[in-house]
């Protein structure tokens, strides 16, 4: 059995479905805020950052936007330069400076030879982001800090690790890769990471026109600035994101599939208690399970009609095709008809492509994943 998060019931009506759930109390929490205090202060006693002057990419203005996030460079001095006197002297140094050396808080990535990568499955070379993101085999990075803050919880909890893993895969990996010019696609094979966001390109629009005729420092400083708060403000969003809704869908997913055998003794057949996103967490929560056989129908009541779905589980999270969609003597018809031809009182439609179809209620529903199952 897999461990995740318990999504407690806490009573049970008398329609199948109609579980209501306690979700943890973190999901509840006030956000966490960033810094208020300016990336360019001069205060006394602030911890001073260093990253390069010039261009800015995407990459060294979400390291420094998340590092002024962790206790340790908590509302730091940014310091921009590529003066190597100045940048020894200083706390922490991302993107420039030719070293990694993470005892010393020197994160840069350009080197011969770096080759450092997030690990767990991830293959994509880090950048200055991720290499404020990641954890290292022996010494902590600060992605872990800034998640565990997020939920309130301690580093140790199973679920800052599976959040650090979700934000890095949906979030970070894409600004790795794109600051490595490394290509999402690679001929027919699926996408090696995920960007829905064109941060980078965005990031860069930011810049400085070189039609501006003022190109002073200062002027650069502020550009940066509104760079880093752009990143860090998706940043957090993403992360926010992962806490108060990908982590609850992925807890109640899981809770369906080990009752699967409840709902059909095959195990082909999983019932949504409460209606989620579940996809995306079938597909990997069956891997994670080793579930086999695969499931090959989701049933789940439509919030608006009141209806049950029953939807036809597809090969892959990217393809349209079902593993089994529902039988071709059913597909296009509706209501009567349906049920007529189905043997199944309450029926609704089926879809053209057989990959959904609807029934009155939720015997209706699994009687036609039950019949489905055994019919071509």
């Amino acid at each position: 059995m897999i461990e995740h998060t318990p999504i407690n019931v806490v009573r049970q009506r008398k329609r199948f479905g109609e579980k209501l759930f306690f979700f943890p109390s973190y999901l509840r929490l006030p956000l966490m805020a960033h810094s208020s205090v300016s990336a360019f202060s001069t205060a006394p006693n602030l911890k001073r950052v260093g990253t390069h002057n010039g261009s800015f990419h995407c990459d060294e203005a979400l390291g420094c936007f998340m590092i002024r996030l962790t206790d340790k460079f908590r509302d730091a001095q940014i310091v921009r330069t590529r003066d190597q006197q100045v940048l020894e002297s200083l706390d922490t140094v991302l993107d420039v400076g030719g070293v990694y050396d993470p005892s010393r808080d020197r994160y840069d990535h350009h080197q011969k030879g770096f080759n450092e990568v997030f690990g767990h499955g991830f293959t994509t070379k880090l950048s200055s982001a991720g290499l404020v993101y990641k954890i290292g085999l022996t010494l902590k990075h600060f992605g872990m800090e800034i998640i565990a803050k997020e939920l309130q919880l301690d580093q140790g909890h199973p679920d800052v690790h599976r959040l650090f893993l979700a934000v890095y895969k949906s979030f970070m990996e894409a600004v790795d890769a794109i600051d490595n010019g490394i290509n999402r696609y690679d001929t027919d094979q699926p996408p090696r990471y995920v960007n829905n966001t064109h941060l980078f390109s965005r990031v860069g629009k930011l810049n400085l026109d070189w039609m501006d005729p003022d190109q002073s420092s200062e002027k650069e400083n502020e550009a940066f600035e509104r760079a880093m708060n752009l990143t860090g403000s998706e940043f957090l969003d993403n992360v926010r994101f992962h806490v108060k809704s990908w982590l609850p869908a992925r807890s109640i997913v899981a809770e369906c599939i080990e009752a699967r055998k409840d709902i059909h003794p095959s195990g082909e057949i999983m019932a949504l208690n409460i209606f989620c996103p579940w996809k995306l967490h079938l597909f990997e929560l069956e891997e994670e399970m080793k579930i086999d056989p695969s499931i090959k129908y989701v049933l789940y009541q439509d919030d608006r009609s009141k209806h049950w779905r029953v939807q036809a589980v597809s090969i892959s999270l990217d393809k349209f095709e079902s593993r089994k969609p529902l039988p071709s003597q059913w597909r296009g018809l509706r209501d009567d008809e349906l049920s007529t031809v189905a043997g199944i009182p309450g029926c609704v439609f089926v879809h053209m492509s057989g990959f959904i179809g609807g029934n009155q209620s939720f015997q209706g529903a699994l009687s036609m994943a039950k019949d489905s199952l055994k019919l071509l």
